[in-house]
C-alpha cells in the first residue's frame, strides 16, 4: 500500500480557498465576452445604411447594438428592435418589432426591414459595417456622429 504524506492543517487551509476563487474568476471572464457583433467593434456607433445590393440608399435607416444580443434602430418610416445573437461573424436578426407608422417611404422601408432580416454574415472595418448573405445580397453601413 502506497503512502502518500500528511498534509498539515495550514496546507490544506492554502489550497483549498484558492480553487472556488480560480472557478469564479473564469466564470466572471466567460460571462463578459459578447461574441456577437457588437463584441467586435459594432456596439457604440450609429450605422447608418450607405448602400443596399451595390445601390445608394437614399432614405435615411439606421442599425445600432444599444446592448448584447440586441440591435435597434430607425427604418425610413418607423423605429424597431430585435436580437442579434448569433456569434461574429454569424449575423440573425430574431424577434423584430417595429413601430406601424405610414410614410411616402414605405418601399424603402420595407426593403430595409426585408433585407436586414435576411443577411446572415457580418464584416465590420474601423467605420463601416457590411451585411451580408449567402445569395449575394449586401447591406453597407457607416458609422457617423
Amino acid at each position: 500500500m502506497r503512502r502518500f504524506p500528511k498534509l498539515s492543517q495550514s496546507s490544506l487551509a492554502l489550497r483549498v480557498p484558492a480553487i472556488p476563487a480560480l472557478v469564479t474568476a473564469a466564470a466572471l471572464l466567460i460571462g463578459c465576452t459578447d461574441e456577437t457583433l457588437a463584441g467586435y467593434g459594432a456596439a457604440g456607433k450609429v450605422w447608418h445604411l450607405t448602400l443596399l445590393d451595390d445601390q445608394a440608399f437614399e432614405a435615411k435607416a439606421t442599425l445600432t447594438f444599444p446592448e448584447t444580443g440586441k440591435l435597434a434602430g430607425e427604418a425610413p418610416c418607423n423605429r424597431y428592435h430585435g436580437n442579434q445573437t448569433a456569434p461574429y461573424p454569424w449575423f440573425e436578426v430574431a424577434a423584430l418589432i417595429a413601430t406601424r407608422t405610414t410614410c411616402p417611404e414605405q418601399a424603402s422601408e420595407t426593403a430595409y426591414l426585408q433585407a436586414l432580416q435576411q443577411m446572415s454574415e457580418a464584416e465590420v472595418a474601423g467605420n463601416v459595417l457590411i451585411l451580408r448573405n449567402e445569395a449575394g445580397r449586401e447591406m453597407v453601413f457607416e458609422a457617423r456622429p
